[in-house]
C-alpha cells in the first residue's frame, strides 16, 4: 500500500534513510508532540514509506524533545468538527482499526522506539506497537486513557499484556498511572534506559547492529514473532473502534474534553 503523503510533504514527522535505516521523528515540539489528524496521517504515511523501500533494513520512531508523543492534541482533535468526525467514523457500520496503528503494526521491518520523553495516550501505543523500546531516563509512560472516559487502543488491550503480563497490565489500564523510566524497566516495558544525550547514538547502534542482518530473514523474524506472540490485529482493532464510538459520546467523556480543551495536550 502506498503512502497517503509523500514524505516531502510531511509538516508533522521528519522522515530520513541513512545507511538502510529510517529515523520517524514526531515533529510538533510546540505541542510535546500532541497527535492532531494531520499527524496521524503522516505517521500512517512514514511507516508505509518503510515497507516499500526495498533499501529500508530498520527502523526508529522518536520524537524531537522534549517529549516523545503526548498524545492526542486534546484542543484540536477532541472538540468541534474534527471530533463529530471522528465519532461519525467510529459508528460506522463497520468500523475500522486506527489506520496509523495498522501501518505501524503491519511494518515488516524492526522498529526501535526511542523515547526520549513523555509517551502518553497514543504516544504509549505507538511505543508498544514498536519492536523494541529503549527508554531516556527522561522518558514516562502512561495509559492515561480511562481518565478521559475512554479505553485503550490496540496496544493497550492487545499488546501489553504480552510484554509485561496481564496482572501489569492491567493495573497500568485500570489506573491510567503514569511511571518513571526506571519503573518501565523493572517492568520489562522497556529494554533498557540510557542517559538523554546518548538515546539516539544507542539507539542508531542498535539499528544498526540489527540492519547488518539478511534483509529477508530479518522480515521473517519478524512475522515469526508476531505470528506466535501477538496474532491478527483487526478483529480486536474493530472491536476497540466500535467501543470508542459509543464512548465519545458519553458525558463522562464530554466533561472531560471540556477540562483538558483550554489546557496543553497531555494526551487522549
Amino acid at each position: 500500500m502506498q503512502p497517503k503523503i509523500n514524505p516531502s510533504e510531511f509538516e508533522c514527522v521528519l522522515y530520513e534513510v541513512l545507511e538502510n535505516i529510517a529515523t520517524i521523528t514526531i515533529n510538533r515540539p510546540e505541542r510535546r508532540n500532541a497527535l492532531n489528524r494531520r499527524a496521524y496521517d503522516e505517521i500512517e504515511s512514514a511507516f508505509r514509506a518503510v515497507s516499500a523501500d526495498e533499501d529500508v533494513r530498520c527502523a526508529i520512531v522518536t520524537g524531537t524533545d522534549p517529549a516523545f508523543c503526548s498524545g492526542e492534541d486534546v484542543k484540536e482533535m477532541m472538540t468541534g468538527e474534527a471530533h463529530e468526525k471522528s465519532v461519525q467514523k467510529l459508528t460506522q457500520v463497520r468500523p475500522e482499526p486506527t489506520p496509523a496503528a495498522v501501518a505501524v503494526l503491519e511494518c515488516d521491518r524492526p522498529i526501535i522506539a526511542a523515547v526520549n520523553g513523555p509517551a502518553v495516550g497514543w504516544g504509549m501505543e505507538l511505543t508498544l506497537f514498536a519492536d523494541m523500546r529503549i527508554a531516556s531516563e527522561r522518558a514516562t509512560f502512561g495509559e492515561i486513557f480511562i481518565k478521559r472516559g475512554l479505553i485503550t487502543d490496540v496496544g493497550g488491550l492487545w499488546r501489553l499484556p504480552a510484554i509485561v503480563g496481564s496482572s501489569m497490565a492491567a493495573e497500568l489500564l485500570f489506573t491510567g498511572d503514569v511511571i518513571d523510566a526506571a519503573r518501565a524497566k523493572e517492568i520489562g516495558l522497556v529494554s533498557r534506559t540510557i542517559a538523554h544525550d546518548d538515546l539516539m547514538e544507542e539507539a542508531r547502534s542498535l539499528a544498526t547492529r540489527i540492519a547488518a542482518n539478511a534483509p529477508l530473514a530479518l522480515r521473517y523474524m519478524k512475522e515469526g514473532l508476531r505470528r506466535t506472540t501477538y496474532g491478527d490485529v483487526r478483529e480486536i482493532g474493530s472491536w476497540v473502534s466500535s467501543t470508542l464510538g459509543a464512548l465519545f459520546q458519553t458525558e463522562d467523556h464530554r466533561e472531560r474534553c471540556s477540562e483538558l480543551s483550554g489546557k496543553a495536550s497531555t494526551g487522549v
